[in-house]
């Protein structure tokens, strides 16, 4: 005669199983946003010092740094990220020009992004601007100075949640080129990218 197992045995081992599976996704999560995002097979760099040419930096009147948030709503990165860009912006919006660069197949307004970001700022959707830039994921940032040349381009953050202040790369960039100073040295994570490919990149 088969005997069943206990309904309670069988309503904790259910629970077990939700939170096994529940700890693996979270896990993965987090594996996944560790990893550097892979190199686009057409990738080409764009060195630091470069000159960039762009009808965006042509047409430009403001003579102020320029700051683009390359930006992907879809991204969990960039959601983990976007509290620390509020904060930049918050701090030297009057010393710099904040641009977010939409990199998303979806066609998303202007005033929904402003909406989702909660700053009122100018709202760009030109893949062209990634690849002039070097960027080939999102969140990154890309500093570039009144000369129109490339000052900083790179990760925020070590952290995912940006709450690293030693590592606060985009933050320190703007600090040294606020202060007129050299870029200075950066270990090898504020330039190796992380996050989310770009829509565009096939591999």
């Amino acid at each position: 005669m088969k005997t069943s197992l206990p309904r309670k045995t069988l309503v904790s081992l259910w629970l077990l199983g939700i939170l096994i599976g529940i700890g693996s996704l979270f896990w993965y999560q987090s594996w996944i946003y560790l990893l550097p995002t892979p190199l686009p097979p057409d990738y080409h760099e764009v060195a630091l010092g470069s000159t960039l040419a762009s009808e965006l930096l042509q047409t430009r009147k403001c003579n102020k740094p320029l700051f683009l948030h390359f930006y992907n709503p879809d991204c969990a990165c960039s959601r983990f990220n976007r509290r620390h860009f509020q904060s930049l912006v918050k701090l030297y919006q009057a010393q710099v020009d904040f641009v977010v660069v939409l990199l998303s197949q979806k066609n998303y307004s202007e005033a929904f992004i402003q909406k989702d970001l909660n700053l009122h700022l100018p709202v760009l959707h030109n893949d062209q601007l990634a690849s002039i830039c070097g960027v080939y994921s999102t969140p990154q940032a890309v500093l570039i100075d009144t000369n129109e040349k490339l000052f900083y381009r790179g990760n925020y953050n070590r952290s995912r949640y940006c709450s690293d202040e030693q590592t606060s790369y985009a933050k320190q960039a703007l600090g040294r080129l606020l202060r007129q100073s050299q870029l200075g040295a950066f270990d090898e994570l504020a330039f190796k990218a992380y996050g989310c490919k770009l829509p565009s990149c096939k591999n």
